[in-house]
């Protein structure tokens, strides 16, 4: 028996715990690359005007900052996919640091891998499966991805520069995500470590990219996003780049393994903070507990928002710079509504800001989940605290942490936006934000409705949330049938500012996402609890 006995066996497990969650991020990420190919053939059909929004993109430090360069001013795969060179690396990251923790310090925190450890499986088995299989998914998304950019016009070389590029980044993070797992005894912290290092890594490259000829521009090369960006895809295909990425993934590896053997298991390589021994008056009830669980999560999510706002609010502005054609502007119109340019470029972003707000009452919902899975909820509830209480106090924290960044994300646009226009834009920014929330209950409602009914499917809300983005954001792209894309909720949510408000549309999706919640809490009064 050796220290990877069982890797193979434990592998297997992992693909097929995750055959559906995998399935479904690689055909987001390969149909947004695909799609965003796509209607960037039919936005600028000319090379003046793919020139013209290049030069544009250049010459805005915001939208530098936040995608980086095209690098190539004529280049279509550049203008194409500039925004998911750095920010998509990012998400592909993020991707793949998920996942590593999920088959590491999650599974031990669960007591999953202490029963697992008993059976021949040898100390770095489960590290090295999580890792193959982080490995094999950034890989796998990478190839598809060179194909669907290839079918659907791109050159072969850049397509694979920029498949490659994604592949290499998202095995980096895993690395990161490695050492992460050995630092902490809990997985969300070990996520907020390893998330934190890809933060400082993106704010990093965005100061390089954005300092100007005179300023700190090194700083670039100085992040592996920054890496990922600088094998610029159809701009030169500079593959000798993707070495730095290759070695800083083995360097981190390397380190987690070394760690590994370091430590007990169970154990974290950061001591503990003990708290006190009685709890504060703050935590006596299921929403104090609650709150006192989901504040880091809603403090960063509030921060992140703050900022994005801010950039779609000073990219509004510059929007005209983008459309030149009449095409252009007429596929634009069409996406986010119909009184001007801009009007349509807000309505279209919101709704985005829409989709990530989802994400995060999908995240807050699930924790109840987290909470019955690793035994917790069933002392508290053996108390007076009943169980409507306890899923109340996660629920109140959803709902009043989508409104709270639903609105930091509309006053941070506004202001921005009027201040280099007119501040009676303000008002109107803000609703076309706070307009998704009943979009946004409807997906936590599935994922409460998930939790009474089905525990074990509670995942059905990021499923859910994977479908409706591509039903109802790249429909108009991939023209799909207008049936398809109403199954959607975002399809139902009002485009604003632009169109008369519509209020009926708002009313059927609120009453949808109070069904989905007496259902799903109706339901967990009735069911035993799980492990």
């Amino acid at each position: 028996m050796t220290a990877l006995t069982g890797t193979g066996a434990l592998l297997r497990l992992a693909l097929r715990r995750d055959r559906i969650m995998l399935a479904a991020w690689i055909l987001v990420f390969v149909v947004s690359a695909a799609g965003s190919a796509a209607a960037t053939i039919d936005l600028y059909p000319d090379e003046q005007a793919r020139v013209s929004a290049a030069v544009t993109t250049n010459s805005t430090p915001t939208l530098v900052a936040l995608y980086g360069w095209v690098f190539d001013t004529h280049s279509l795969g550049a203008i194409s996919l500039f925004k998911l060179t750095a920010f998509g690396s990012a998400l592909v990251a993020l991707f793949a640091l998920l996942l590593v923790t999920r088959h590491t310090r999650a599974e031990e925190e669960a007591g999953r891998l202490e029963l697992v450890g008993a059976a021949v499986v040898g100390r770095h088995a489960a590290l090295a499966a999580a890792v193959l299989v982080a490995a094999g998914a950034s890989v796998t998304l990478g190839l598809v991805t060179a194909v669907a950019l290839i079918g659907v016009g791109l050159p072969a070389a850049g397509s694979f520069a920029f498949g490659s590029a994604w592949a290499a980044l998202g095995i980096a993070f895993a690395g990161v995500a490695a050492v992460a797992a050995q630092l902490t005894t809990a997985a969300r912290a070990a996520n907020g470590i390893a998330a934190g290092v890809l933060g400082v890594a993106y704010l990093v490259r965005a100061v390089g990219d954005s300092a100007g000829t005179d300023g700190p521009t090194a700083l670039s090369w100085f992040s592996p996003i920054g890496w990922a960006q600088q094998v610029r895809p159809y701009a030169g295909d500079r593959w000798w780049v993707l070495s730095l990425l290759i070695v800083f993934a083995v360097v981190t590896v390397a380190g987690a393994f070394a760690l590994v053997a370091r430590r007990d298991h169970g154990a974290g390589l950061l001591p503990d903070r003990p708290g006190p021994a009685g709890a504060a008056p703050a935590l006596a009830g299921p929403l104090a507990l609650a709150w006192r669980l989901h504040r880091g999560t809603v403090l960063g999510w509030t921060v992140a928002f703050a900022l994005l706002g801010g950039v779609l609010g000073g990219m509004a502005g510059n929007v005209s710079g983008f459309l030149d054609s009449p095409r252009a502007k007429e596929f634009i119109t069409r996406l986010g509504g119909q009184q001007g340019i801009t009007d349509a470029f807000l309505a279209a972003e919101m709704s985005f800001i829409g989709v990530f707000v989802s994400a995060f009452g999908v995240q807050v919902a699930m924790r109840m989940r987290t909470e019955e899975t690793s035994l917790r909820a069933e002392p508290l509830l053996a108390t007076a605290t009943s169980r409507l209480r306890f899923a109340m106090g996660h629920l109140a924290v959803a709902l009043a942490g989508a409104v709270l960044l639903l609105t930091v994300a509309g006053l941070s646009a506004g202001l921005v936006h009027g201040a280099s226009s007119d501040m009676g834009q303000l008002p109107r920014v803000l609703g076309a934000a706070l307009v998704n929330l009943p979009a946004v209950l409807v997906l936590t409602g599935v994922v409460v409705a998930a939790f009474g009914l089905l525990p074990r499917f509670a995942t059905a809300g990021w499923v859910a949330l994977t479908a409706f983005v591509l039903l109802g954001q790249l429909g108009p792209i991939l023209r799909l049938d207008q049936w398809v894309m109403d199954l959607s909720p975002f399809t139902h949510t009002p485009r604003l500012p632009g169109p008369a408000l519509s209020v009926a549309p708002l009313l059927w999706l609120t009453a949808v996402a109070v069904l989905l919640f007496g259902v799903g809490l109706t339901a967990f009064r009735r069911r035993d609890i799980t492990s």
